[in-house]
């Protein structure tokens, strides 16, 4: 940091800057008080009298207060893919400011600099499909099913990455994931591969649950961020239909009713 002292700031120069934190956090999945908390303590930090902030599902408004005047901006908000690595990334920054080890050019500069790392899609795609086995095992699958489980969740996996890579819309991406798990497992029906195949069909799928968003939704409602908590259930309702479209089409497709008695 330079000895010189910095300008005093300035609401148009903080509320830009607290509302791009607001928008890192809750592109990559932050629960919502978190979102606020961290915005708000970036700009006091910073100098600014008082920050308000305003959540909605797809936009992120921001209030700086100095000395009798302020900025609003507004900032819309893209699904960026949760990722808990950037929003650690943030806080860490944040504490840093806290800290007395930033300044505002600084902390600027490496909060643009921020980009998420993510792990091969092969290796990414194989832990997925031996997780799901492993949840076939503990529903008391074979080990033939668990095997039909890894492959196609493996193979479910890569295809959800490379339609997201696609830049699919989520809903086709779940209901063609779907699809293409369940009828992988559609074999151990077909060819008797399994005693246990019902089980197989529903670990395959396992890998679509929106758990994420289901526990934000839950914790942004009990917090008081209702807004943001019912659009987060209902988009987590939405890839869960998108699921059982996608399992329902599988299954009328190869004739196999799998999950049914």
């Amino acid at each position: 940091m330079s000895d010189e002292r910095p300008p005093d700031p300035q609401p148009i120069d903080l509320a830009p800057l607290c509302a791009e934190t607001a928008l890192r956090l809750l592109q990559h999945g932050a629960e919502s008080a978190l979102v606020e908390s961290l915005s708000r303590r970036v700009g006091e930090a910073l100098g600014a009298e008082r920050v308000e902030i305003a959540l909605m599902a797809n936009a992120a408004t921001v209030t700086v207060r100095i000395r009798g005047r302020s900025k609003t901006t507004v900032r819309r908000n893209l699904d960026r893919g949760i990722n808990m690595q950037m929003v650690m990334d943030v806080q860490r920054l944040v504490l840093d400011v806290e800290a007395g080890k930033l300044d505002r050019a600084t902390y600027r500069t490496r909060l643009l600099a921020l980009a998420p790392r993510h792990h091969p899609r092969w290796l990414v795609a194989l832990m997925v499909g031996l997780s799901c086995a492993c949840f076939a095992r503990l529903n008391h699958a074979d080990w033939m099913a668990c095997g039909l489980v890894a492959v196609a969740g493996s193979v479910a996996m890569g295809v959800r990455q490379l339609l997201a890579h696609l830049h699919f819309n989520p809903v086709i991406v779940f209901a063609v994931t779907a699809f293409v798990a369940t009828s992988l497992t559609v074999v151990g029906f077909r060819y008797d591969l399994s005693a246990t195949p019902r089980a197989a069909m529903a670990a395959s799928v396992l890998l679509l649950v929106p758990g994420y968003p289901l526990i934000n939704s839950v914790s942004d409602m009990l917090k008081g961020y209702m807004n943001t908590g019912i659009s987060r259930g209902m988009y987590a309702l939405l890839l869960s239909a998108a699921t059982c479209t996608g399992i329902l089409s599988a299954m009328t497709v190869w004739r196999v009713w799998g999950w049914l008695p």
